[in-house]
């Protein structure tokens, strides 16, 4: 027998949507912002920016609106919404955030140069219904320590009063940068590599051994190289695409950004040869958030490039980041490309098989095609004799920290810290003695002073429990507190993580709780680090325990007189 339909008020109408009630007035809002663009998934995070862009935040009515203009699920939207710390998600009823956000950076090399203190002084200094002072992470700015964010202008060396002067003058928009157009890029050479490799008289067997006798290796960490992956690409079938991963997050790095400010038609043209070499049809650049100036300069870059003929209209795409240290992993970086939350992929397949929208895919960051032009003007023998102690190369190194000079220097591969510092910082910084080096970031571990002589290249440092990777040089004192050291990388790495796999996301928060203690258990803290290397889906919780495992085996003497007691006995049985 067929039941009766209920008709009573708590009986929803059969047609009429689940969940709350779609705001007409916000969805014509959305429609008159969004008008004229694509309403594909991969572009959920442009159209998110735009609304954060707009209305200061992410109100719950405009993310319904959002998912009935895009005809996704309310929960994909607010997934990908929720993810991304630049993204300020405001439910009904909530409270918005105050109209202005100061962003105060947390990264170690900022820590060491006062952003507590900074961050406090800010706080207490303003009007909170006004505006609303944050911790951030690294901004990419660590040889201006510590830098300050105030709407989307950067303060460098940041002080209360440097700050005030910023809002009084109301100045909130990223500072203009001045960079090298297309007319003095081709005074000298530029894009034509390009064009010999388009019209025939280079080939890629010609570049490949060219970059190949140079030895040019990803330079964004992974150190592969990188004519073995035009090969690997190439022998996938089409279409193919190339993506360009300027989404350099880890702390202590900012090379990229001093790469993109001073040549990014040299950058666009080692991303244009990449291209055609894997006869790619477009190039997706994933630029950070962070670096809103060098956004303006990669569209000016691109809209030239353009104009002269040298790239198809709408073969270049940019896409901002959203705040996600997870997405500089390469299949993390492609998820968030396709409007997805940054987590990363099971691997294998890799991404040069399937990457961005499930095809091969050649990944690579912003130093490694910067080169390649100018390997070839030069010869790939001239790259490799740069290097020092049977090394080849040059290496761009991020150097921050306690050092006279912050900034990015290029040096022979196979320096040493100490000759870094010497002949290319100007030495420590006044009243400051070296007790050891991050030769990584936060991912590569601690170095003690007593090994400020060894190479610093690829494959010179895991010997003694640490990597070079981006080359970020984090130089700490023995001014410093090594705890506090400690527990801001692995608060940072717990932060950061994107919670898919379990080792990381608790093992990250466990091992932080842990380092607060006075007493630590070496035994519980090496077996948690073995546990996150061997079972965490990606590098970050991979690598997280490499701050923990480096002062365990050379720095015990100084957390003893830190009044912090390493246990190393095993618990009886």
């Amino acid at each position: 027998m067929k039941r009766a339909q209920s008709t009573g008020p708590h009986r929803r109408a059969r047609g009429q949507p689940r969940g709350r009630a779609l705001d007409p007035v916000a969805l014509a809002e959305l429609e008159t912002l969004l008008a004229g663009r694509p309403r594909s998934r991969d572009q959920l995070i442009e159209h998110l920016h735009a609304l954060q862009d707009r209305f200061g935040h992410l109100s719950a009515r405009h993310l319904r609106a959002l998912a009935q203009w895009m005809r996704l699920p309310m929960a994909a939207i607010y997934e990908t919404a929720t993810f991304y710390s630049h993204f300020d998600f405001v439910d009904d009823g909530q409270a918005p955030p105050a109209p202005l956000t100061i962003r105060v950076c947390e990264s170690l090399s900022c820590q060491l140069a006062g952003a507590g203190a900074l961050e406090t002084a800010l706080a207490a200094g303003v009007e909170p219904a006004r505006v609303r002072v944050v911790r951030a992470p690294c901004m990419g700015r660590c040889d201006e320590a510590p830098a300050v964010q105030v709407g989307r202008r950067h303060v460098g060396r940041a002080t209360p009063e440097r700050v005030r002067a910023t809002l009084d003058a109301a100045r909130f928009e990223p500072d203009q940068i001045d960079w090298p157009g297309l007319e003095s890029y081709r005074a000298q050479g530029g894009y034509q590599l390009l064009e010999d490799l388009r019209a025939g008289r280079v080939t890629i067997d010609d570049l490949a051994a060219s970059v190949e006798a140079a030895g040019l290796r990803g330079l964004g960490g992974a150190g592969f190289p990188t004519q073995r992956k035009w090969r690997f690409v190439l022998a996938e079938p089409g279409p193919r695409y190339v993506v360009i991963n300027a989404d350099e997050g880890e702390p202590g790095t900012f090379k990229d950004r001093h790469y993109l400010e001073r040549a990014p038609h040299q950058f666009l043209e080692g991303a244009l040869v990449s291209a055609e070499l894997v006869e790619a049809s477009t190039i997706y650049i994933y630029l950070r958030d962070e670096y809103p100036g060098l956004r303006r300069v990669l569209q000016l870059t691109i809209a030239e490039a353009e104009d002269a003929g040298i790239a198809a209209v709408g073969s270049i795409v940019l896409r901002r980041g959203a705040g996600a240290y997870i997405c500089g992993e390469e299949s993390a970086l492609i998820e968030s490309l396709e409007g997805k939350p940054g987590k990363p992929r099971h691997r294998p397949p890799y991404v040069a098989e399937r990457g961005l929208f499930d095809r091969p895919t050649l990944v690579n960051n912003v130093e490694t095609v910067y080169w390649i032009p100018e390997i070839h003007r030069r010869g790939g023998d001239w790259f490799a004799r740069q290097g020092r102690r049977d090394r080849k190369g040059l290496r761009s190194f991020s150097v921050s920290g306690r050092v006279r000079y912050p900034g990015v220097y290029l040096a022979p591969a196979g320096i040493t810290l100490r000759e870094l510092i010497d002949e290319y910082c100007g030495g420590m910084a006044e009243g400051h003695e070296l007790l050891g080096y991050l030769p990584g970031g936060a991912s590569g571990g601690i170095m003690p002073a007593s090994k400020a002589d060894i190479p610093l290249d690829f494959d010179t440092l895991q010997p003694h429990g640490c990597f070079i990777g981006s080359a970020a040089i984090i130089v700490i004192s023995t001014r410093d507190d090594l705890r506090a050291v400690v527990t801001s990388l692995l608060a940072f790495f717990a932060d950061e993580s994107c919670g898919q796999c379990t080792p990381c996301r608790v093992g990250t928060e466990k091992m932080l709780a842990l380092l607060e203690r006075d007493r630590w258990d070496e035994v519980q803290l090496r077996r948690l680090s073995q546990v996150m290397i061997d079972a965490s889906i990606c590098g970050l919780g991979q690598a997280a325990p490499n701050p923990v495992l480096s002062v365990l085996t050379h720095f015990r003497d100084r957390l003893a007189g830190q009044g912090i007691r390493i246990v190393s006995e095993e618990p009886a049985t």
